[in-house]
């Protein structure tokens, strides 16, 4: 049995991974999707100082509540900050990472850093009144709530090795916007990660469902076996 955490992208709660979860669940293994701070059911959370290291303080305090360990983390987009900086923290707690089209920050990092002219003018165009939450795009799914600036701005501060497995799923579907076609062709030619391609457009769990299952109970076979992605 994997146990999975699964984080959601900007502006996005819990729900879009839920659907992802209920399909871990029949299969024999523990899934949870989280809402992080600011966002979603935890919206009335939402201030100035809501920012990275309070979304990756998020995932440490599920970690640790429910005393979860040989976790597989799986982040979707700016998730990909957050499940990266929750691993480098919980080393003994993690076994593999899975970025679902997601950003993969090194040491230093940012989201605004890592995405290009298109997402940082979704983040600044969205600004809300109060100037520190981004307001969610008109095509989003409706239940989208505004996401805390700060936690784009932020860089994430790493000291440790990564998770030994490695899973990185890219989504072809959205064209020129995507940030991810330049991380797909790196990570593929690199034998420390799997890397995978899907016609798909952002959201791989709504477009993609049975496709991901696979390639996330994968992932967590492999991470269960401590065999990394050369092995």
């Amino acid at each position: 049995m994997t146990t999975y955490v699964l984080v959601p992208g900007a502006w996005h709660g819990a729900w879009t991974f839920e659907p992802m979860a209920r399909a871990l669940r029949r299969a024999g293994h523990e899934a949870y999707p989280l809402t992080l701070t600011g966002i979603g059911a935890r919206k009335h959370l939402l201030t100035a100082s809501v920012n990275l290291d309070t979304h990756i303080d998020d995932v440490l305090g599920l970690l640790a509540d429910e005393d979860l360990t040989d976790v597989v983390l799986v982040g979707h987009s700016y998730g990909g900050m957050v499940i990266t900086g929750a691993a480098d923290r919980a080393p003994d707690r993690v076994a593999g990472l899975v970025y679902v089209d997601a950003l993969v920050p090194e040491n230093g990092d940012s989201c605004w850093s890592l995405v290009d002219r298109h997402q940082r003018e979704w983040y600044l165009e969205g600004t809300a009144a109060g100037g520190y939450a981004s307001e969610p795009l008109p095509f989003f799914d409706p239940r989208a709530t505004a996401h805390p600036l700060a936690s784009l701005m932020q860089a994430v501060r790493l000291q440790g090795p990564p998770a030994a497995s490695r899973t990185f799923v890219y989504a072809e579907g959205w064209g020129e916007v995507s940030p991810f076609g330049p991380v797909y062709e790196r990570l593929s030619a690199d034998p420390s990660w799997v890397a995978h391609a899907l016609d798909s457009g952002h959201d791989v769990m709504r477009d993609r469902p049975e496709e991901l299952l696979e390639i996330l109970l994968e992932a967590g076979a492999r991470a269960g076996a401590g065999v990394p992605a050369w092995g």
